[in-house]
């Protein structure tokens, strides 16, 4: 299973950020009502919670550049852990912003994978 959580977590990954950065109002599918967003200091739930938080954000264009993907299987299997790191680059800015984004991966009873869980972080250092 930890093969298959990681090849999971790649595809997934790989999705969520390219939509993120292209049109962030179609990430509504990968969640559900008892979803569960931290974004910094903020704490949203439900999918339209979610999106509203996510779409007004105060950036025209995002680029995220994830440089480690990691996942475990959790839960027996039915559940993944994934932790991103990366960095971001906001607008017109040319200095990157660290980031770590760490999405708890669930199916629903038709066998989809959403996000359960999803903590996300700037990085300071």
């Amino acid at each position: 299973m930890n093969n298959n959580a990681q090849e999971i977590a790649t595809q997934f990954v790989q999705h969520y950020y390219t939509t993120f950065d292209t049109n962030r109002s179609q990430l509504a599918g990968l969640y559900r009502d008892t979803s569960a967003l931290t974004f910094e200091t903020s704490q949203v739930a439900g999918v339209a919670s979610i999106v509203e938080k996510l779409t007004s954000l105060p950036f025209e264009r995002l680029q995220h550049r994830t440089s480690s993907v990691e996942a475990q299987p959790v839960a027996g299997g039915s559940a993944i852990l994934i932790l991103v790191t990366g960095q971001l680059l906001v607008d017109q800015e040319s200095n990157p912003l660290s980031f770590a984004q760490a999405f708890t991966l669930a199916q629903d009873a038709s066998g989809q994978w959403y996000v359960a869980n999803d903590i996300f972080k700037l990085v300071y250092a």
